[in-house]
């Protein structure tokens, strides 16, 4: 089977489904390849950021959103040794919502796929796996996949490779991935949430340990934060030995310990930073985590594969639309973002290596360091991480117009 199509793009995560949504918006036809049935896959990336919001607004699907379940966060919090402080504020932003929302990253995707289905550029293909890609005299042509009715090649103008960490695309192009490393994974679980139960999300830190608990209505999405590669070695202790570690650091669940009842209902995220020294080739680019995979330190992974979206939809629509959109084009969303990257993953890095590696190497109590101090006797100072996980830097606007 052969289809063809302007823009084919690899990937149903927040940037192909927003860079799907804006190209068909600005009358361009575009086709979106996702390799699962359905979206419903959790312990995903579940916090949308006033940069995203924003975004929403600039498309006028911001309440239609917000109508959907969701949580928010005005003010982030930290319990570090025994000290209850507050490390961002986000309530001064520059932005329609000044919060961070907390949705299930399936409701989300669902929703860019509504939206997109309203243009009749927009073309979702579901269980469509890609598996390499079409090359011809020197550029890429298209992508080659695997559906349930059997191989499948689409042509394309432009192929975009927004298929994660482990990005097929990005490997079938030879692309160079720098990886900064990271020393930690994060293990994800949900326990029930009842009456009584603390009332906000919260960071969790002491010796040995790095936790945070999301509020989610009627449960809490939790990330158990370890050491790299030590997955192995805490199930080696046990489950048992397990939920009580946890019931230490979260007392006020201690009574409900029985929900995790097999190491299925632990899930692993093996954390990466890393970067592509070149994000394009003729006829290929790369954004979002298979251009650069973010670790979940400040919950912005999502945020800068949206504003990549935004930025590849206001860079490309035109030559898209005229067909004559070039690699230099192309390099052109590399230079544009490459800033707001580099930014964010040596924030990230810096995080790991000076404060969460020592603190789960740490065996005495750990003391609130000095910036989360001054942050709590001077509340101004708040806004300033607030504005760098809320916004970012360099954030995007929608200047694709509606066609």
């Amino acid at each position: 089977m052969e289809i063809t199509t302007t823009c084919a793009i690899a990937g149903g995560g927040p940037a192909g489904m927003m860079l799907g949504l804006l190209l068909a918006r600005a009358g361009i036809d575009v086709t979106v390849l996702e390799k699962h049935a359905d979206f419903l896959r959790d312990f995903r990336g579940d916090t949308i950021h006033p940069s995203t919001l924003e975004v929403m607004h600039e498309l006028g699907l911001l309440d239609e959103l917000l109508s959907r379940p969701h949580q928010t966060m005005s003010e982030a919090g930290v319990e570090i040794g025994g000290a209850m402080l507050k490390a961002a504020d986000f309530s001064h932003l520059p932005t329609r919502c000044k919060f961070i929302a907390f949705m299930p990253q399936w409701h989300f995707l669902d929703f860019l796929a509504e939206a997109g289905r309203r243009h009749a550029g927009f073309h979702l293909c579901m269980e469509t796996e890609v598996t390499g890609l079409i090359e011809e005299e020197g550029r890429v042509a298209g992508l080659r996949a695997a559906t349930p009715d059997g191989p499948l090649d689409i042509r394309a103008a432009l192929v975009i490779g927004a298929d994660g960490r482990g990005s097929v695309v990005r490997e079938r192009a030879g692309l160079t991935v720098r990886d900064f490393g990271a020393p930690m994974d994060v293990l994800w679980m949900r326990l029930p949430r009842r009456a009584g139960d603390p009332s906000e999300t919260l960071f969790r830190i002491g010796a040995g340990h790095f936790v945070v608990t999301i509020d989610r209505g009627d449960y809490w999405q939790c990330a158990f934060v370890i050491a790299k590669g030590a997955f192995d070695a805490v199930k080696a202790k046990g489950l048992d030995a397990f939920r009580a570690g946890i019931a230490r650091i979260l007392p006020f669940a201690a009574d409900r310990m029985d929900e995790l009842a097999s190491w299925d209902d632990v899930k692993l995220l093996t954390v990466k930073v890393d970067r592509l020294r070149e994000w394009a080739r003729a006829g290929l680019l790369c954004i979002g985590d298979a251009a650069h995979a973010m670790s979940p330190v400040g919950g912005v992974g999502i945020n800068l594969a949206i504003q990549d979206a935004v930025a590849a939809a206001n860079l490309l629509a035109e030559p898209l639309r005229d067909g004559t959109v070039t690699l230099e084009d192309l390099r052109a969303v590399q230079r544009r973002r490459l800033f707001p990257t580099r930014v964010t993953q040596a924030v990230q890095v810096f995080a790991q290596r000076f404060f969460i590696g020592p603190t789960l190497r740490a065996t005495g109590d750990i003391a609130p360091p000095l910036p989360l101090k001054l942050l709590n006797r001077f509340p101004l100072l708040r806004r300033i991480p607030g504005y760098a996980v809320g916004l970012g830097a360099r954030p995007e606007h929608v200047k694709a117009g509606e066609r």
